[in-house]
């Protein structure tokens, strides 16, 4: 008699991390969760985190303003695709901030966008 498979649970990440209604775009279109498009989009943009928290970093060090926009956008970007509101509005505020009032520091923003992504690669790990 053949081994009977077990059927694995659909991937979710810990309630209220991320928006249900950008999640559910992400599984609309894979809606049977057969080609595991969303644990894949999720991995994709762990590692992009952490790439970008790096280069966060070496800008912040290097006081490169025009790589620290750069890190803002894309992780506005990103992060408002799977449905990392608190990150992505984050990001769009030091974005604004740099365009509009170039003279403010935007420092203790990016730490919070620091702690914020912190936060979530810890719970997106788990």
């Amino acid at each position: 008699m053949p081994p009977t498979s077990i059927p694995t649970p659909p991937f979710e990440p810990p309630p209220g991390l991320l928006d249900v209604d950008a999640l559910d775009r992400l599984r609309a279109l894979d809606p049977h969760g057969q080609s595991g498009l969303l644990p894949r989009v999720l991995a994709t943009y762990t590692a992009s985190l952490q790439r970008l928290l790096g280069q966060l970093q070496m800008a912040r060090t290097n006081a490169d303003v025009q790589a620290q926009r750069h890190v803002a956008h894309t992780l506005k970007s990103s992060s408002a695709s799977i449905g990392a509101l608190k990150l992505a509005a984050l990001c769009a505020d030091i974005e604004r901030r740099m365009r509009d009032e170039p003279s403010l520091p935007v420092q203790s923003h990016f730490d919070a966008v620091t702690l914020e992504a912190e936060h979530l690669l810890q719970q997106l790990r788990a």
